[in-house]
């Protein structure tokens, strides 16, 4: 007998979930393989669609990781072979380096006859294929924006219109920066590889942020169903302590980590049982992580002795972030030293969201008019401001509406952020404050 039909929906969800987690890893590896961002893209999404056919069918396999790769591989080959301006040495570059060649169709649970395919999830190289991706999108021959669009497209997956909206750029001003990175990637020759020594500084910059931007769309997915995306906050972290363990001396990178560990403390915090967001206010702080707060703490010290005549922004986000991990409750939080950590930060990093972030911190300081009117300078009522599609933005001015009893202005403050792409989790969360402004003017 058939699935009930909700089941079918569940497990294609569980399955769409899964070769999502893995894509970014898969990705990287077929950027080693063939040395071509695009073809390689196109080949992982094929394998993709693939999965999502068979794996229902056949089952899924007990590497899901090396499947993906074989059959974006075989497709890889499939291409290049069709291209006959490419020599035979190309297309022998994206065959198994054993080569036996690209291997016949792969059965559920196994890898096919070819024998590097075997343990291809256990070798090393998988992991050192994602920061090799990372400093590719990092090379400092590619604008720093396209840098960080590049790391959203190819490390956390987005799409090009998700990108568009994590970066607060048209949809076509995205696609453009990441047409022209690929095209610079295909023709400067960029290296698939971590640089050598004298080489890491000039990375820093865009390494750290692109690895932030990954940690930054697990810890709060600006789409899909999940608020919080484990693989890529694991990724991350993975990759942070990567890049400390190659520049242990670097403060932007010792901040990175710090800020990085000190918000994932409160993981198991975050959401409740139904999956819905629980605010800072309402954590059960008991449960936070100490160890990796006691860890990010001290990461923030010696960022903090490493900078002491120019603040890091990584370091100060992180001391920030200290600040709410070590307070015993949301009551106790020191917002004095938070405002005056934001006014240090927009010394170094002067943008509309980290303005609207000490915004929220001054209507904890000094109360909730003092709030708004400095977010209502971001986002004057009329329209208009940076933040104009910023649903947090709007989000935030809602509340500070709603603590001054201004209720109807909350409620269309409200339903401005609702109009505005949210990842589900918030849009409920926001949906439920709703009809709670609605029910306090009846």
């Amino acid at each position: 007998m058939d699935d009930p039909p909700q089941e079918d929906a569940a497990a294609r969800a569980a399955l769409v979930r899964l070769v999502r987690d893995e894509g970014a890893r898969v990705l990287a590896t077929l950027v080693r393989i063939t040395g071509d961002v695009q073809l390689a893209q196109d080949c992982v999404q094929d394998a993709t669609v693939r999965a999502l056919e068979t794996w229902p069918r056949d089952g899924v396999p007990e590497v899901p990781r090396a499947w993906l790769v074989a059959a974006a591989r075989r497709r890889a080959v499939d291409v290049v072979r069709r291209e006959r301006a490419r020599t035979p040495k190309e297309v022998a570059a994206v065959h198994d380096p054993s080569g036996t060649g690209p291997p016949d169709a792969v059965p559920p649970g196994r890898w096919g006859a070819d024998p590097a395919l075997a343990d291809l999830d256990a070798r090393d190289v998988l992991d050192d294929d994602l920061l090799r991706l990372v400093f590719m999108c990092c090379h400092p021959a590619l604008a720093l924006d396209a840098q960080v669009a590049l790391a959203l497209r190819t490390l956390c997956g987005l799409t090009t219109a998700e990108v568009a909206r994590a970066l607060l750029v048209p949809e076509a001003t995205a696609r453009k920066r990441l047409t022209r990175a690929k095209d610079k990637i295909a023709r400067a020759g960029i290296p698939f590889r971590v640089p050598a020594p004298a080489d890491l500084p000039a990375r820093v910059g865009g390494v750290a942020a692109c690895v932030y931007l990954l940690f930054n769309e697990g810890y709060a997915a600006t789409s899909g169903d999940d608020p919080l995306r484990v693989d890529l906050v694991d990724e991350a972290l993975r990759l942070g302590r990567l890049l400390v363990g190659l520049m242990p001396d670097e403060p932007a990178l010792l901040g990175l980590l710090a800020l990085m560990l000190l918000q994932d403390s409160r993981r198991g915090t975050r959401t409740d049982a139904d999956g819905d967001l629980v605010l800072l206010a309402e954590q059960d702080r008991t449960a936070w992580d100490r160890a990796r707060i006691t860890e990010g703490v001290v990461l923030v010290g010696d960022g903090l002795r490493r900078t002491p005549d120019r603040p890091d922004p990584y370091v100060v986000q992180a001391a920030i972030a200290a600040c709410h991990a070590l307070a015993p409750t949301f009551g106790a939080t020191d917002w004095a030293a938070v405002v005056s950590w934001y006014d240090v930060l927009l010394t170094v990093l002067d943008t509309p969201v980290v303005r609207l972030n000490r915004a929220v911190a001054v209507g904890e300081r000094d109360g909730p008019a003092a709030g708004l009117a400095a977010v209502e300078a971001l986002l004057p009522p009329g329209g208009g401001g940076a933040l104009a599609d910023y649903p947090l933005a709007h989000a935030a001015r809602a509340e500070l509406l709603a603590r001054l009893g201004r209720d109807d202005e909350a409620a269309a403050g409200y339903a401005a952020a609702l109009a505005l792409d949210l990842n589900d989790a918030t849009r409920r969360h926001l949906e439920r404050r709703l009809p709670e402004r609605r029910t306090r003017r009846s």
